[in-house]
Parts: C-alpha cells; sequence; structure tokens
C-alpha cells in the first residue's frame, strides 16, 4: 500500500475556463440538494420513498439538459450527454439508505457532489456519463447489475469510473479521524482530508486527481491510497462501495471518501442529518471532482 498526499505532487498551470466553472458551483445549492434527499429511503423497507428518490434524480438530470434511463431491475438511473460514443467518464453514487436513516452524508453528500458536478459539465460538452446506483447497501446490488449487464452492451466505453460514497463530514478537531481497521498505513488525526482509494488499474486517475487538487485547491488537503490487485480481499474495509464491482471487472475505478465510521459518529444512524454537515468541505469535493472530470475528459477527446 501506498499513500499520496496532494501536497506532494506539482501543480500545473490552470485552465481559465476550469476555473469559471468551479467558481460557479454552490454551497447553497448543495445544501439545498442533501436536504432534499435526506429522508430514510431503502430500496425494500423505505420503497416508497426510495422510489421517490429516484423520480426527482430523474427530473434533476433531465433539467440539466441529459438523456436518463432507467437502468436495469433495480432502478439504477443513467444520465449521459446526447450522441455520447467511444470513451467516457463515470460518476457514479448510490442513493439508497441503510433502513431508518435520513443519509445525509450517506449518501446524500455524495448525490449532490454529482449533480453539482452534472450541472457544471453540462455547460462544456464533457464526455460524461453519471449513475445513481440504487442497493448499494444490500450487497452493491445495482452496480453489479450495472457492470455486469449494461456495460456490456454500451455505447461508451469507461475510462475511468469516479464512485462517491460519504464526502460531506469534516472535522479539524484532534482524534476525530480514526485509521480503518487493521490497515498498515497511517493518517492524520484531524478529519479534514478527502481519501482516495484506487488499486493498479486506476492509479494514474487517482494521480490526476491529486494534482488537480493541488493545482485547483491548494489549501484541501486529499490523500490516495493505492493498493494491489486483491488486496480488498485481506482488507474486506477497502471492498464495502460501487468500486468493487469495476476492479472485479478490470476496469479503473477510483472511490472519493470522507472514511465514513472512522470519522463520521452518525454513520448508518437515524442522526445522519443535514446538519452534520460541513458544506464547505462539500464544496471543495464537488470542484475537484468537476476539475477532474474535466482534465480527464480532455485527455479522452484529445487522443
Amino acid at each position: 500500500m501506498q499513500l499520496r498526499h496532494s501536497s506532494e505532487f506539482d501543480s500545473r498551470a490552470p485552465l481559465e475556463r476550469v476555473a469559471a466553472v468551479l467558481n460557479a458551483i454552490s454551497e447553497p445549492q448543495l445544501k439545498e440538494w442533501v436536504r432534499k434527499i435526506a429522508v430514510p429511503r431503502h430500496f425494500l423497507l423505505e420503497s416508497k420513498q426510495n422510489r421517490a428518490t429516484a423520480a426527482w434524480l430523474r427530473e434533476q438530470f433531465a433539467l440539466q439538459g441529459y438523456v436518463v434511463l432507467d437502468q436495469g431491475e433495480h432502478s439504477n438511473i443513467l444520465a449521459k450527454p446526447r450522441d455520447l460514443a467511444g470513451e467516457a467518464i463515470l460518476i457514479g453514487a448510490h442513493y439508497d439508505t441503510v433502513p431508518g436513516s435520513p443519509g445525509a452524508d450517506d449518501n446524500g453528500s455524495a448525490v449532490a457532489a454529482m449533480l453539482g458536478c452534472a450541472a457544471a459539465c453540462s455547460r462544456q460538452r464533457v464526455p460524461v456519463v453519471f449513475v445513481a446506483f440504487n442497493r448499494e447497501e444490500e450487497h452493491l446490488t445495482g452496480s453489479r447489475d450495472f457492470v455486469g449487464h449494461y456495460l456490456l452492451a454500451a455505447e461508451f466505453r469507461v475510462r475511468c469510473a469516479h464512485i462517491l460514497e460519504m464526502v460531506g463530514f469534516a472535522s479539524a478537531k484532534p482524534g476525530s479521524q480514526k485509521l480503518p481497521t487493521a490497515l498498515p498505513i497511517q493518517l492524520p488525526d484531524r478529519g479534514d482530508f478527502l481519501g482516495l482509494l484506487a488499486n493498479d488499474s486506476s492509479a494514474q486517475f487517482m494521480d490526476s486527481a491529486l494534482v488537480e487538487a493541488r493545482t485547483y485547491l491548494p489549501s484541501f488537503p486529499v490523500i490516495g491510497l493505492k493498493v494491489q490487485p486483491g488486496v480488498e480481499r485481506v482488507f474486506p474495509v477497502l471492498a464495502r462501495s460501487d468500486h468493487v464491482p469495476f476492479w472485479e471487472t478490470q476496469r479503473p475505478a477510483v472511490m472519493w471518501t470522507d472514511t465514513a465510521e472512522f470519522r463520521n459518529p452518525h454513520y448508518h444512524q437515524s442522526s445522519d442529518t443535514p446538519d452534520t454537515l460541513d458544506y464547505g468541505f462539500l464544496l471543495n469535493v464537488t470542484q475537484l471532482l468537476t476539475a477532474v472530470v474535466v482534465a480527464q475528459a480532455d485527455a479522452i477527446t484529445t487522443r
């Protein structure tokens, strides 16, 4: 395993068009989206609200100008630009919750970041696909269906997937960050950084994200962890989100996280409410995600 800090990377010359897009992303809008989605929405036990959330997501993506599709029997929501073909960057976040939890951080924060990135990218004609996965809390059922069925015949190929898993909780208090169980690494004891997780096939995309962080958000701490193939079977804590089906099929995927219960005391609780989140942190995550998508999409269009 290897830790990489954004502060260790050299920045590159920022692009004016990217900076302008990042400045247009709104913290109040992110907060509004989180507040809208933050109700218990388990696929089976809170099915009415789960369906209502799916309908709301379809509406949001359609308002941004995307072609919106229901994918599979588990109600994944797919949004893509018109006339998309060839390679694309994929952004994914699950929208379901565990029973009884409003899931503001898990995973409303990630859905809000995805919507913010989608709004920004809709103005740029970027080859990017957005997927709101359902049933992540039930053995990654939605993303397994998407990767195992839809992608086999899709009109686009995934250059890299960026999977968002809880990206809205932060604390600068000493001792607020715990080490994920048994991992042979060292982390800061303050939970004010964004964590990225990549394997061999996705390490280059993680490094690209760290460069973009250094370039556009130099004061925002981002730490990436690169792991060897198969290590998630030894350390199951690395295999708890929708990046796993991509890894299992040798598709590059980077997981973005605030480290869940190793920082957020409201994980999987009824107290995971919008007022517990740090919206400045969520804004930084959304801005970084957008910069990464634009940079990696530019690499596709210039190949």
